[in-house]
């Protein structure tokens, strides 16, 4: 991520945050509380200029991306559905004061408008892409999306080929730009 130096706050026990409770509402399971090497792939694969640019990063977990934007000059909005993980990004963008806002919400059910999307590692599960291809198009006219080649991620690709160019931008980070509107 060039000379940028963050310092987070991460749980020390990922796996101590399973609950079984939430996990039989949604599946829900902490990975929100890893540091995954896609989100250090899309953080590293940001351009060093993004002033006023407006930035989503969808299921941020950490948030590495949102906030390596955020000081990259881009007004950011990032959204997890786990709510501590929300309240962890918060204070880790004090800690580095660094602006954004951080939304607890379901990503796959979010609307809003935006020049650029980011995701990573958020295909994962079949129900996910099929999330994705719906509610990109809506969002913004670019996405900038880390995928290391979960199972469901090649025919995600195969099917947004309908309506986005897709290039491969780094290490296991593709953008994609609309083509038509659906």
């Amino acid at each position: 991520m060039g000379g940028l130096v963050l310092e987070l706050l991460r749980p020390r026990a990922p796996d101590a945050l399973i609950d079984e409770d939430a996990f039989a509402n949604d599946e829900f399971m902490p990975y929100w509380a890893e540091l995954w090497p896609s989100g250090l792939a899309l953080a590293r694969s940001l351009p060093e200029r993004l002033d006023g640019v407006q930035v989503v990063e969808l299921g941020c977990g950490l948030g590495v991306p949102a906030l390596t934007a955020a000081t990259h000059g881009a007004r950011v909005t990032a959204l997890d559905w786990a709510e501590a993980a929300v309240e962890l990004l918060r204070v880790n963008a004090e800690r580095n004061a660094i602006e954004l806002r951080a939304v607890h919400t379901d990503w796959r059910r979010f609307s809003g408008r935006f020049d650029l999307v980011l995701g990573a590692d958020l295909l994962y599960e079949q129900r996910n892409a099929e999330a994705l291809l719906a509610l990109l198009p809506a969002l913004a006219p670019e996405v900038l999306l880390a995928e290391p080649g979960r199972p469901h991620a090649s025919e995600f690709f195969a099917r947004a080929e309908e309506q986005w160019r897709i290039d491969r931008v780094g290490e296991s980070v593709y953008r994609l730009r609309l083509t038509r509107k659906r």
